[in-house]
């Protein structure tokens, strides 16, 4: 699956930041968060969707008891609150900010749906990103219920590579300069820091990857 059709790894603020648009302009706003922030929560009004300009984002839920699942964690240029476009009235997840320094420009769903009625091929596009997005969830939160985590974590490697892999001068492998933290990766597979660090290190002992901060070089296929 091409990096440009699936979308994540295109800069949509670029694309639907309303400065663009000079009829948008007065209602086009930054907002600034702090670590930890809350953009909103799970049974909040749903009517606005949401750019990142900067700094990163994690969307998640929690269960009956409590438990924490991160169902995603988006980045400069991504989209997230995306439902508000398909008619959803509350907010089925939460958004909260990661970073110390995060700034998001928040779109009306109203003004999203007049540049895309304005646009039939930028509809398309957003029409397209949402379906990835959902595939890309629901396969996300399949692996959580039915896969250990080293199997979720050669899943993600896997992600990392199709969605920032290029080709290493040096070795002819390809490799990943990506932006997520040990944490965040432990966050997404639902496990913890140890284990994660744990699973790695196996990997590279067994010649799968090697990586140094957030570079993974991917050196063969896990069995």
């Amino acid at each position: 699956m091409s990096k440009l059709w699936f979308l994540e790894n295109v800069n949509l603020f670029k694309i639907l930041c309303p400065h663009k648009y000079s009829e948008y302009k007065d209602c086009h706003n930054f907002n600034a968060y702090s670590k930890n922030d809350y953009i909103y929560f799970e049974e909040d009004a749903s009517s606005t969707v949401y750019l990142i300009d900067k700094g990163k984002v994690k969307l998640g839920y929690y269960t009956k008891d409590g438990n924490e699942v991160v169902k995603a964690i988006l980045c400069k240029g991504e989209l997230f609150g995306e439902k508000a476009i398909l008619g959803e009235d509350k907010r089925n997840e939460f958004a909260q900010s990661i970073d110390s320094k995060t700034s998001i420009c928040p779109i009306g769903v109203e003004t999203l749906h007049d540049l895309m009625r304005d646009n039939q091929t930028f509809t398309l596009k957003i029409y397209k990103f949402i379906s990835f997005r959902i595939q890309k969830l629901e396969r996300r939160l399949q692996l959580l219920l039915f896969k250990d985590a080293k199997t979720r974590l050669l899943d993600f490697l896997d992600e990392l590579c199709e969605d920032y892999g290029v080709c290493c001068e040096q070795t002819g492998k390809m490799k990943a300069e990506h932006p997520y933290t040990q944490k965040d990766i432990a966050n997404l597979l639902g496990t913890s820091r140890p284990t994660l660090n744990l699973i790695m290190n196996e990997l590279k002992e067994e010649g799968v990857i090697d990586f140094k901060g957030k570079q993974i070089l991917f050196l063969k296929k896990s069995a």
